[in-house]
């Protein structure tokens, strides 16, 4: 991979001069409307997102906000509230498990495990709990249109999403298993949000795909107490919305050596071989690094 309680901190006005915090959507009753002209009742997908046609074709800008505002929680899923940073993940020190200011629900502050190793410790990572990513999206003001209900498929999403990752990153690090031993594995050292900078790689497919990552991460893997750093782009397909199928992942390590370079040599030619069911060119026999990686969708 990011205190206050109710009252404290908060610059806003009073209550009766704030929006209501739960956007409910346009009015479903009016005075210049009968109950035998009403339209279609709408249709949401899991993201509170109008999937119907006259959804599609009028589409808000309150809504197209609320959709950037979901999809930029990825960038505080491992921190808490504000304080003291963290600088393995640029997130408070301290997590804030607090109800923030205008919370409306309480929320689970209980935090899962991680499988993935953390660097300079024997133990793992462990996941934001839904108050502290609630939290998190306040302090950032990316709260506007999340409501606390979203938070549980946040949580299970923003988690599977590191799983499958880390489970990339290892495949990448097989290439190196000479370097490792049983008590000696890759770690994850610290990582950094870039939700902003496309990598040359993204660049390329924009121009021409046309589709950009919702998410950039750079992860730094403790590789037998060399660090190496890995590129990580997250893209969202809108037609599979609602499963783990709609997020894809692309990881691979940054051109930052030579070393790195060869690796991605190395896994392409694995992965296409694989492919195409032929045996790993160099060992002569099946691969299961290229064959991992071609039903991963690697290159």
């Amino acid at each position: 991979p990011p205190p206050c309680g109710y009252g404290a901190g908060s610059q806003a006005s009073s209550s009766s001069n704030q929006p209501c915090p739960v956007d409910l959507g346009p009015s479903t009753s009016s005075s210049s409307s009968s109950s035998s002209s009403q339209a279609p009742p709408a249709v949401y997908n899991v993201y509170n997102q109008r999937i119907d046609a006259q959804g599609k074709q009028q589409k808000s800008e309150a809504e197209k906000r609320k959709e950037s505002n979901f999809r930029s929680i990825w960038n505080f899923g491992w921190g808490g509230g504000s304080g003291a940073l963290d600088s393995k993940n640029n997130m408070p020190l301290e997590a804030n498990q607090q109800p923030s200011v205008g919370q409306l629900k309480p929320l689970s502050v209980d935090r899962e495990p991680s499988t993935i190793p953390k660097g300079g410790t024997e133990s793992t990572w462990t996941y934001p709990s839904p108050q502290m990513f609630f939290n998190a999206l306040n302090r950032k003001g990316k709260a506007d249109g999340v409501d606390e209900e979203d938070m549980e498929n946040v949580i299970f999403f923003h988690n599977g999403m590191n799983e499958r990752t880390w489970e990339m990153v290892k495949r990448w690090e097989a290439l190196h298993h000479a370097e490792y031993d049983e008590k000696n594995q890759p770690k994850l050292s610290r990582f950094l949000g870039r939700p902003h900078d496309l990598s040359p790689m993204a660049r390329v497919r924009s121009l021409f795909y046309g589709d950009v990552p919702f998410d950039r991460h750079d992860w730094y893997v403790d590789r037998n107490g060399e660090e190496v750093r890995y590129v990580i782009d997250f893209y969202f397909d809108e037609e599979k919305a609602g499963t783990m199928e709609a997020f894809e992942v692309q990881a691979r390590p940054a051109l930052d050596s030579f070393t790195s370079c060869l690796d991605r040599v190395k896994m392409n030619i694995y992965v296409t071989c694989a492919q195409y069911g032929l045996p790993c060119p160099i060992s002569g026999q099946p691969g299961h690094i290229g064959k991992e990686g071609a039903n991963a969708g690697e290159r």
